[in-house]
Protein backbone atom coordinates (compact mmCIF):
# COMPACT_ATOMS: atom_id res chain seq x y z
CA UNK A 1 0.00 0.00 0.00
CA UNK A 2 1.03 3.67 -0.71
CA UNK A 3 -0.41 7.09 0.44
CA UNK A 4 -1.73 7.52 -2.51
CA UNK A 5 -4.42 4.62 -1.98
CA UNK A 6 -5.89 6.06 1.26
CA UNK A 7 -7.97 8.40 -0.85
CA UNK A 8 -5.84 11.60 0.98
CA UNK A 9 -6.14 15.65 -0.20
CA UNK A 10 -3.49 16.38 -3.00
CA UNK A 11 -2.22 18.99 -0.35
CA UNK A 12 -1.08 16.36 2.04
CA UNK A 13 -0.17 14.07 -0.22
CA UNK A 14 2.81 16.53 -1.45
CA UNK A 15 3.73 17.39 1.97
CA UNK A 16 4.45 13.80 2.58
CA UNK A 17 6.33 13.15 -0.74
CA UNK A 18 8.58 16.19 0.25
CA UNK A 19 9.09 14.02 3.83
CA UNK A 20 10.17 11.40 1.80
CA UNK A 21 7.46 9.07 2.69
CA UNK A 22 5.45 6.85 0.23
CA UNK A 23 4.52 3.82 2.59
CA UNK A 24 2.19 4.49 5.53
CA UNK A 25 3.17 2.33 8.74
CA UNK A 26 0.67 -0.64 9.71
CA UNK A 27 -1.02 1.77 12.58
CA UNK A 28 -0.96 4.94 9.88
CA UNK A 29 -2.65 1.92 7.38
CA UNK A 30 -5.32 0.91 9.88
CA UNK A 31 -5.70 4.23 11.42
CA UNK A 32 -6.36 6.66 8.20
CA UNK A 33 -9.15 4.70 6.32
CA UNK A 34 -11.15 4.90 10.06
CA UNK A 35 -10.58 8.70 10.71
CA UNK A 36 -11.39 9.52 7.59
CA UNK A 37 -14.40 7.22 7.84
CA UNK A 38 -15.72 9.15 10.50
CA UNK A 39 -15.80 6.35 12.80
CA UNK A 40 -14.09 6.47 16.76
CA UNK A 41 -10.83 5.10 17.07
CA UNK A 42 -9.31 3.14 20.15
CA UNK A 43 -5.18 2.24 18.92
CA UNK A 44 -2.58 0.39 21.05
CA UNK A 45 0.41 2.16 18.91
CA UNK A 46 3.88 3.17 20.90
CA UNK A 47 5.50 6.36 20.37
CA UNK A 48 7.78 5.43 17.21
CA UNK A 49 5.26 3.78 15.18
CA UNK A 50 4.21 6.11 13.09
CA UNK A 51 1.23 6.81 14.92
CA UNK A 52 1.25 10.90 15.20
CA UNK A 53 0.97 10.79 11.46
CA UNK A 54 -2.32 8.53 12.01
CA UNK A 55 -3.97 10.79 13.30
CA UNK A 56 -3.13 14.46 11.63
CA UNK A 57 -3.06 13.49 8.84
CA UNK A 58 -6.81 12.40 8.60
CA UNK A 59 -7.96 15.20 11.12
CA UNK A 60 -6.18 17.50 8.23
CA UNK A 61 -8.11 16.20 5.33
CA UNK A 62 -11.58 16.05 7.21
CA UNK A 63 -11.13 19.59 8.39
CA UNK A 64 -9.87 21.11 5.32
CA UNK A 65 -13.40 20.65 3.50
CA UNK A 66 -15.55 22.29 7.07
CA UNK A 67 -16.85 25.22 8.20
CA UNK A 68 -14.65 28.58 8.76
CA UNK A 69 -13.71 28.59 12.26
CA UNK A 70 -14.92 31.31 14.29
CA UNK A 71 -12.94 33.32 17.07
CA UNK A 72 -11.76 31.56 20.24
CA UNK A 73 -13.41 28.50 18.59
CA UNK A 74 -11.36 24.99 17.74
CA UNK A 75 -12.60 22.34 15.52
CA UNK A 76 -10.10 19.65 16.82
CA UNK A 77 -8.80 19.34 20.00
CA UNK A 78 -5.93 17.51 20.60
CA UNK A 79 -4.83 16.16 24.50
CA UNK A 80 -0.82 15.23 25.33
CA UNK A 81 0.56 14.28 28.41
CA UNK A 82 3.45 16.84 28.21
CA UNK A 83 4.91 19.64 26.44
CA UNK A 84 7.31 18.08 24.50
CA UNK A 85 4.99 15.81 23.44
CA UNK A 86 2.68 18.69 22.23
CA UNK A 87 5.46 20.70 21.05
CA UNK A 88 6.43 17.28 18.57
CA UNK A 89 2.49 16.70 17.80
CA UNK A 90 2.18 20.39 16.54
CA UNK A 91 4.95 20.51 14.70
CA UNK A 92 3.77 17.15 12.51
CA UNK A 93 0.26 19.14 11.98
CA UNK A 94 2.24 22.19 10.48
CA UNK A 95 4.30 20.16 8.54
CA UNK A 96 1.58 18.29 6.75
CA UNK A 97 -0.69 21.05 7.09
CA UNK A 98 1.68 23.16 5.24
CA UNK A 99 -0.47 23.41 1.80
CA UNK A 100 -3.42 24.10 3.66
CA UNK A 101 -5.48 26.65 5.05
CA UNK A 102 -5.72 25.69 8.23
CA UNK A 103 -5.12 27.42 11.54
CA UNK A 104 -3.47 25.52 14.67
CA UNK A 105 -1.30 26.19 17.67
CA UNK A 106 -0.04 24.55 20.87
CA UNK A 107 -0.64 25.25 24.27
CA UNK A 108 1.25 23.62 27.69
CA UNK A 109 2.38 25.49 30.93
CA UNK A 110 5.81 26.76 32.12
CA UNK A 111 5.30 29.40 28.99
CA UNK A 112 3.51 32.92 29.12
CA UNK A 113 -0.47 32.96 28.34
CA UNK A 114 -0.60 35.61 26.56
CA UNK A 115 0.61 34.66 23.61
CA UNK A 116 -1.45 31.65 23.59
CA UNK A 117 -4.30 33.51 24.51
CA UNK A 118 -3.90 36.19 21.51
CA UNK A 119 -3.43 33.13 19.53
CA UNK A 120 -6.61 31.64 20.56
CA UNK A 121 -8.88 35.01 20.07
CA UNK A 122 -8.93 34.57 15.69
CA UNK A 123 -10.13 30.82 15.98
CA UNK A 124 -7.77 27.56 15.24
CA UNK A 125 -8.62 24.80 13.44
CA UNK A 126 -6.40 22.49 15.44
CA UNK A 127 -5.48 22.75 18.91
CA UNK A 128 -2.61 20.70 20.66
CA UNK A 129 -3.26 21.29 24.46
CA UNK A 130 -1.91 19.64 27.55
CA UNK A 131 -4.76 19.29 29.88
CA UNK A 132 -4.11 22.00 32.50
CA UNK A 133 -3.32 24.52 30.33
CA UNK A 134 -6.28 24.41 28.24
CA UNK A 135 -8.94 24.50 31.69
CA UNK A 136 -6.66 27.80 32.75
CA UNK A 137 -7.09 29.20 29.04
CA UNK A 138 -10.87 27.86 29.41
CA UNK A 139 -11.19 29.28 32.43
CA UNK A 140 -9.97 33.21 30.91
CA UNK A 141 -12.53 32.80 28.63
CA UNK A 142 -9.91 32.49 25.55
CA UNK A 143 -11.65 28.80 24.10
CA UNK A 144 -14.57 27.46 23.22
CA UNK A 145 -15.65 24.33 21.55
CA UNK A 146 -18.97 24.94 20.44
CA UNK A 147 -17.23 23.89 17.09
CA UNK A 148 -15.33 21.09 17.82
CA UNK A 149 -15.36 18.04 15.64
CA UNK A 150 -12.71 15.79 16.63
CA UNK A 151 -11.16 15.00 20.73
CA UNK A 152 -7.70 13.05 19.94
CA UNK A 153 -6.39 11.56 23.56
CA UNK A 154 -2.40 10.86 22.54
CA UNK A 155 -0.65 8.62 24.84
CA UNK A 156 -4.10 7.88 26.98
CA UNK A 157 -1.95 5.49 29.50
CA UNK A 158 0.95 8.15 30.50
CA UNK A 159 -2.06 10.89 31.25
CA UNK A 160 -3.42 8.23 33.58
CA UNK A 161 -0.16 7.54 35.22
CA UNK A 162 0.59 11.50 35.58
CA UNK A 163 -2.58 11.82 37.36
CA UNK A 164 -4.36 13.76 35.05
CA UNK A 165 -7.67 11.45 34.78
CA UNK A 166 -10.00 14.52 36.71
CA UNK A 167 -8.38 17.26 34.31
CA UNK A 168 -9.54 14.86 31.52
CA UNK A 169 -12.72 14.73 32.80
CA UNK A 170 -13.20 18.26 32.97
CA UNK A 171 -12.47 18.86 29.58
CA UNK A 172 -14.65 16.16 28.42
CA UNK A 173 -17.62 17.93 30.60
CA UNK A 174 -17.05 20.70 28.12
CA UNK A 175 -17.16 19.59 24.81
CA UNK A 176 -20.45 18.82 22.75
CA UNK A 177 -21.67 15.23 23.04
CA UNK A 178 -21.80 14.28 19.29
CA UNK A 179 -17.94 14.51 18.28
CA UNK A 180 -15.44 12.02 16.92
CA UNK A 181 -12.98 10.79 19.33
CA UNK A 182 -9.81 9.02 18.52
CA UNK A 183 -7.60 7.68 21.71
CA UNK A 184 -4.32 6.39 21.42
CA UNK A 185 -1.91 4.40 23.82
CA UNK A 186 0.72 2.33 24.44
CA UNK A 187 -1.13 -0.89 26.07
CA UNK A 188 -5.25 -0.69 26.72
CA UNK A 189 -5.15 -1.18 30.55
CA UNK A 190 -8.33 -2.17 32.22
CA UNK A 191 -7.64 1.95 33.37
CA UNK A 192 -7.79 2.74 29.93
CA UNK A 193 -10.94 1.29 29.02
CA UNK A 194 -12.77 2.03 31.91
CA UNK A 195 -11.63 5.65 30.41
CA UNK A 196 -12.62 4.62 27.27
CA UNK A 197 -16.10 3.72 27.76
CA UNK A 198 -16.92 7.00 28.65
CA UNK A 199 -15.78 8.39 25.82
CA UNK A 200 -15.57 6.50 22.27
CA UNK A 201 -18.74 5.09 20.90
CA UNK A 202 -18.58 1.64 19.23
CA UNK A 203 -14.66 2.40 18.29
CA UNK A 204 -12.91 0.64 15.90
CA UNK A 205 -10.06 -1.15 18.22
CA UNK A 206 -6.73 -1.41 15.86
CA UNK A 207 -3.17 -2.69 17.76
CA UNK A 208 0.24 -2.24 16.08
CA UNK A 209 2.49 -4.20 18.87
CA UNK A 210 2.08 -6.79 21.75
CA UNK A 211 0.96 -4.99 24.78
CA UNK A 212 4.95 -3.88 26.93
CA UNK A 213 6.88 -5.61 24.36
CA UNK A 214 10.44 -4.06 23.63
CA UNK A 215 11.11 -3.46 20.23
CA UNK A 216 12.40 -6.15 18.50
CA UNK A 217 15.35 -4.27 16.79
CA UNK A 218 16.46 -3.01 20.30
CA UNK A 219 19.62 -5.82 21.77
CA UNK A 220 19.40 -5.09 25.33
CA UNK A 221 22.35 -5.43 27.39
CA UNK A 222 23.01 -4.96 31.51
CA UNK A 223 26.56 -3.56 33.44
CA UNK A 224 26.42 -5.26 36.92
CA UNK A 225 28.00 -2.46 38.27
CA UNK A 226 28.43 -0.98 41.84
CA UNK A 227 26.32 2.35 42.48
CA UNK A 228 29.18 4.52 43.11
CA UNK A 229 30.98 3.62 39.76
CA UNK A 230 28.47 4.01 37.58
CA UNK A 231 29.22 7.73 36.28
CA UNK A 232 33.06 6.32 35.50
CA UNK A 233 31.70 3.64 33.51
CA UNK A 234 29.06 5.23 31.39
CA UNK A 235 31.69 8.11 30.70
CA UNK A 236 34.16 5.05 29.41
CA UNK A 237 31.60 3.27 27.32
CA UNK A 238 30.88 6.64 25.41
CA UNK A 239 34.10 7.69 25.25
CA UNK A 240 35.51 3.65 24.05
CA UNK A 241 32.36 3.47 21.90
CA UNK A 242 33.09 6.85 20.54
CA UNK A 243 29.16 7.55 21.19
CA UNK A 244 27.93 10.76 19.05
CA UNK A 245 24.14 10.58 20.42
CA UNK A 246 23.19 8.82 24.07
CA UNK A 247 20.06 9.54 25.95
CA UNK A 248 20.78 8.46 29.01
CA UNK A 249 17.67 7.98 32.37
CA UNK A 250 18.18 8.78 35.85
CA UNK A 251 15.22 8.24 38.25
CA UNK A 252 15.79 12.35 39.48
CA UNK A 253 16.16 15.71 38.55
CA UNK A 254 19.35 15.64 41.07
CA UNK A 255 20.41 12.54 39.32
CA UNK A 256 20.02 14.44 35.78
CA UNK A 257 21.74 17.48 36.98
CA UNK A 258 25.11 15.76 38.83
CA UNK A 259 25.38 12.50 35.56
CA UNK A 260 25.60 16.14 33.26
CA UNK A 261 27.57 17.67 35.28
CA UNK A 262 30.58 14.91 35.53
CA UNK A 263 30.03 14.20 32.02
CA UNK A 264 31.05 17.55 30.91
CA UNK A 265 33.63 17.55 33.09
CA UNK A 266 34.76 14.15 31.15
CA UNK A 267 35.13 16.57 28.38
CA UNK A 268 31.37 15.02 26.92
CA UNK A 269 28.93 17.45 25.88
CA UNK A 270 25.96 16.76 28.04
CA UNK A 271 22.42 18.58 29.32
CA UNK A 272 20.18 17.73 31.37
CA UNK A 273 16.44 17.85 30.66
CA UNK A 274 13.70 17.54 33.23
CA UNK A 275 10.61 19.05 34.95
CA UNK A 276 12.31 21.66 37.00
CA UNK A 277 13.91 23.38 33.63
CA UNK A 278 12.17 25.80 31.90
CA UNK A 279 10.52 25.08 28.83
CA UNK A 280 13.25 27.13 26.81
CA UNK A 281 15.94 25.39 28.54
CA UNK A 282 14.01 21.87 27.65
CA UNK A 283 13.40 22.89 24.03
CA UNK A 284 17.35 24.31 23.52
CA UNK A 285 18.86 21.03 25.15
CA UNK A 286 16.53 18.92 22.84
CA UNK A 287 17.58 20.82 19.88
CA UNK A 288 21.09 20.48 20.48
CA UNK A 289 21.10 17.08 21.26
CA UNK A 290 19.52 16.65 17.80
CA UNK A 291 22.10 19.04 16.28
CA UNK A 292 25.15 17.27 17.62
CA UNK A 293 25.99 19.96 19.63
CA UNK A 294 25.22 17.51 22.73
CA UNK A 295 26.71 14.19 22.43
CA UNK A 296 24.39 13.47 26.04
CA UNK A 297 21.26 13.92 27.15
CA UNK A 298 20.38 13.11 30.56
CA UNK A 299 16.31 12.93 31.14
CA UNK A 300 13.70 11.41 33.69
CA UNK A 301 11.38 9.50 32.41
CA UNK A 302 8.94 12.77 32.57
CA UNK A 303 10.95 15.07 30.67
CA UNK A 304 11.57 12.16 27.90
CA UNK A 305 8.12 10.95 27.11
CA UNK A 306 7.60 11.53 23.53
CA UNK A 307 10.22 12.65 22.68
CA UNK A 308 10.80 12.60 18.71
CA UNK A 309 14.03 11.37 17.55
CA UNK A 310 15.02 9.59 14.81
CA UNK A 311 17.87 6.78 14.16
CA UNK A 312 18.44 7.32 18.53
CA UNK A 313 21.15 4.62 18.14
CA UNK A 314 21.86 4.18 22.03
CA UNK A 315 19.77 4.55 25.26
CA UNK A 316 21.52 4.12 28.82
CA UNK A 317 19.31 3.65 31.99
CA UNK A 318 21.51 4.98 34.21
CA UNK A 319 18.99 3.83 37.14
CA UNK A 320 16.45 1.58 36.63
CA UNK A 321 13.06 2.97 36.64
CA UNK A 322 10.31 2.16 39.73
CA UNK A 323 7.82 1.02 36.92
CA UNK A 324 8.78 -1.82 35.10
CA UNK A 325 6.31 -0.12 32.02
CA UNK A 326 9.25 3.06 32.00
CA UNK A 327 11.77 0.33 31.21
CA UNK A 328 9.63 -0.21 27.83
CA UNK A 329 8.85 3.40 26.87
CA UNK A 330 12.87 4.16 27.79
CA UNK A 331 13.91 1.93 25.07
CA UNK A 332 11.19 2.68 22.76
CA UNK A 333 13.60 5.45 21.81
CA UNK A 334 15.60 3.47 19.98
CA UNK A 335 15.41 1.17 17.43
CA UNK A 336 12.88 3.02 15.58
CA UNK A 337 11.17 3.18 11.83
CA UNK A 338 13.26 0.00 11.17
CA UNK A 339 16.58 0.94 12.67
CA UNK A 340 18.92 -1.41 14.87
CA UNK A 341 19.46 0.16 18.14
CA UNK A 342 20.87 -0.60 21.82
CA UNK A 343 19.71 0.02 24.91
CA UNK A 344 22.10 -0.46 28.06
CA UNK A 345 21.33 -1.18 31.78
CA UNK A 346 24.31 0.38 34.78
CA UNK A 347 22.55 -2.16 37.47
CA UNK A 348 23.91 -2.25 41.27
CA UNK A 349 22.70 -4.86 43.46
CA UNK A 350 20.35 -2.36 45.12
CA UNK A 351 18.21 -2.76 42.00
CA UNK A 352 17.57 -6.73 42.11
CA UNK A 353 13.61 -6.33 42.77
CA UNK A 354 13.17 -3.64 39.57
CA UNK A 355 15.06 -5.58 37.58
CA UNK A 356 12.89 -8.76 38.61
CA UNK A 357 10.03 -6.77 37.90
CA UNK A 358 11.18 -5.94 34.09
CA UNK A 359 12.57 -9.13 33.32
CA UNK A 360 8.68 -10.41 34.22
CA UNK A 361 7.23 -7.46 32.14
CA UNK A 362 9.48 -8.65 29.13
CA UNK A 363 8.96 -12.14 29.68
CA UNK A 364 12.54 -12.97 29.57
CA UNK A 365 16.26 -12.12 31.01
CA UNK A 366 18.26 -9.46 29.95
CA UNK A 367 22.11 -10.66 28.45
CA UNK A 368 24.99 -9.44 31.41
CA UNK A 369 28.42 -8.64 30.48
CA UNK A 370 31.34 -7.90 32.78
CA UNK A 371 33.52 -4.54 31.82
CA UNK A 372 37.07 -4.81 32.58
CA UNK A 373 37.92 -2.47 36.16
CA UNK A 374 34.13 -2.43 36.95
CA UNK A 375 33.21 -5.97 38.48
CA UNK A 376 30.68 -5.02 41.21
CA UNK A 377 31.60 -6.13 44.97
CA UNK A 378 28.12 -6.10 45.34
CA UNK A 379 26.93 -8.88 42.66
CA UNK A 380 23.68 -8.33 41.24
CA UNK A 381 21.72 -11.73 41.67
CA UNK A 382 20.59 -13.87 38.58
CA UNK A 383 16.82 -14.58 39.76
CA UNK A 384 14.61 -17.70 38.23
CA UNK A 385 12.40 -15.66 35.60
CA UNK A 386 9.18 -15.08 37.49
CA UNK A 387 6.46 -16.25 34.79
CA UNK A 388 3.19 -15.27 36.32
CA UNK A 389 1.07 -12.95 35.03
CA UNK A 390 2.54 -8.98 35.51
CA UNK A 391 0.14 -6.73 36.92
CA UNK A 392 1.06 -2.95 36.66
CA UNK A 393 1.85 -0.90 39.38
CA UNK A 394 -1.81 1.74 40.32
CA UNK A 395 -0.71 5.34 39.04
CA UNK A 396 -0.24 8.08 41.77
CA UNK A 397 -3.15 10.09 42.57
CA UNK A 398 -2.30 13.69 41.61
CA UNK A 399 -1.62 16.20 44.38
CA UNK A 400 -3.57 19.79 44.22
CA UNK A 401 -1.73 22.45 41.82
CA UNK A 402 -0.55 19.64 39.61
CA UNK A 403 -0.84 20.57 35.85
CA UNK A 404 0.58 20.78 32.87
CA UNK A 405 2.96 17.51 31.86
CA UNK A 406 4.60 17.72 35.86
CA UNK A 407 4.69 14.38 37.42
CA UNK A 408 2.71 14.32 40.93
CA UNK A 409 4.46 15.44 43.89
CA UNK A 410 4.44 11.63 44.96
CA UNK A 411 6.88 10.70 42.30
CA UNK A 412 10.44 12.56 41.68
CA UNK A 413 11.34 13.44 37.97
Amino acid sequence: MQFTDLNLAPALLKAIAEKGYTTPSPIQQQAIPAVLAGRDLMAAAQTGTGKTAGFTLPLLHLLNDGPKVQPNQVRALILTPTRELAAQVAESVAVYGKYMPLKSTVVFGGVKINPQMMALRRGVDILVATPGRLLDLYQQNAVRFTQLEVLVLDEADRMLDMGFINDIKKVLALLPKKRQNLLFSATFSADIRKLAKGLVNDPLEVSVSPENTTAERVEQLIYPVDKNRKAALVTKLILDNNWQQVLIFTKTKHMANKLSLHLETAGINAAPIHGNKSQNARTKALADFKAGKVRALVATDIAARGLDIDQLPQVVNYELPNVAEDYVHRIGRTGRAGAAGHAISLVCADETKELVGIERLIKQHIPRALLEGFAPVNTVPEIKLNTKPYKPKKPKVAKPGHRDGQRPLARSS
